[in-house]
């Protein structure tokens, strides 16, 4: 009994608040809810803006394509996500109604297809502007890495993706996760939400640090190809803590979460390995445009590597805001 009294007691209600339903003209409209996920999804979006303002500004690229760069990515998560789950978790549904893809209030987002159009929209992003693609994705793992952690804590708040049962001392009981009752009770779990979520805080410290060190001349891909690794990896292997998601990966060897991770560790490993070793590209590009007159021409992105002595600083125009 000591683990059960031991245990955290988690039952927290989904929904911060329920606005409505009103009445307009004898039609019923509402209620509207805001939900701790909603907000812990949106939130990376918000203040990943200011990380990106930060770094953009410190290499000399102007903070203008934050904004541009953030309509893209939360296309590309939202779209990713849940074509991700109908693909990869529910693809009976898929085919049995098409527009089931369109029903996000229903639930259903994947992390693999949030990755995959992650990584379309950058690319997107980076032929359309003129970037250089593995430049973009070494300065976006960062905030992805809080984008993450976001997630995670919003799985928490919804009770669910919970981890299998256990004795450990910081185990947490979830009530409101009724599909894995043990005999009808909840029994301590692995807060599995947690590690992952605690996981993707180190990581955004990590590839913080390691960028601050380097700034323009971060080895191009090295970044990119750290986070894949550690990530997928602690993806693979935490997925032996939790319960499966759905019903057909019962009795596989790995789970679908599992499957989908082993070729991001491949890549992220392979991009690892060829980190700043091209010699006419080692550091990535982009426009260095910051402080230029509205209107007129970026400047063009070379793939030119910086000279070897320090890196000049720059001087804003006068009337230029910081």
């Amino acid at each position: 009994m000591l683990p059960f009294l031991a245990s955290v007691y988690w039952d927290v209600d989904p929904i911060i608040h329920a606005f409505g339903p009103w009445t307009v003209f004898g039609t019923q409209l509402g209620p509207i809810t805001l939900r701790w996920y909603g907000l812990f999804f949106m939130l990376p979006f918000v203040v990943g803006t200011f990380v990106l303002n930060h770094i953009y500004r410190s290499e000399r690229t102007s903070p203008q394509w934050v904004d541009v760069i953030t309509i893209y990515m939360l296309i590309g998560t939202i779209v990713g996500a849940r074509l991700g789950h109908m693909l990869f978790y529910d693809f009976d549904a898929l085919v049995a109604d098409p527009m089931v893809v369109f029903r996000i209030w229903q639930g259903g987002l994947a992390s693999h297809g949030a990755t995959i159009g992650i990584l379309l929209a950058c690319w997107l992003f980076a032929r359309n502007n003129k970037f250089d693609y593995l430049w973009v994705l070494d300065r976006i793992v960062i905030v992805v890495a809080l984008g993450g952690a976001c997630i995670r804590t919003g799985n928490l708040m919804n009770s669910e993706i919970v981890g299998k049962p256990t004795d450990v001392p910081w185990a947490f009981i979830f009530p409101r996760d009724t599909e894995h009752l043990i005999q009808g009770v909840a029994v301590p779990r692995h807060p599995t939400q947690l590690y992952e979520a605690l996981f993707c805080v180190f990581l955004l410290i990590l590839l913080y640090f390691m960028w601050n060190r380097t700034k323009v001349r971060t080895p191009r891909g090295q970044l990119f190809g750290l986070f894949v690794v550690l990530l997928f990896t602690q993806r693979f292997l935490g997925e032996y803590l939790k319960e499966n998601q759905v019903a057909f990966e019962d009795g596989n060897l790995f789970n679908q979460g599992q499957l989908l991770s082993i070729p991001m560790i491949f890549i992220g490993i392979w991009v690892l390995w060829r980190a700043g070793k091209d010699p006419q590209n080692p550091y990535g590009y982009a426009p260095r445009d910051l402080g230029r007159e509205d209107g007129a021409p970026a400047a063009v992105p070379t793939s030119t590597p910086p000279p070897a002595g320090p890196v000049p600083s720059y001087t804003q125009p006068r009337g230029t805001k910081k």
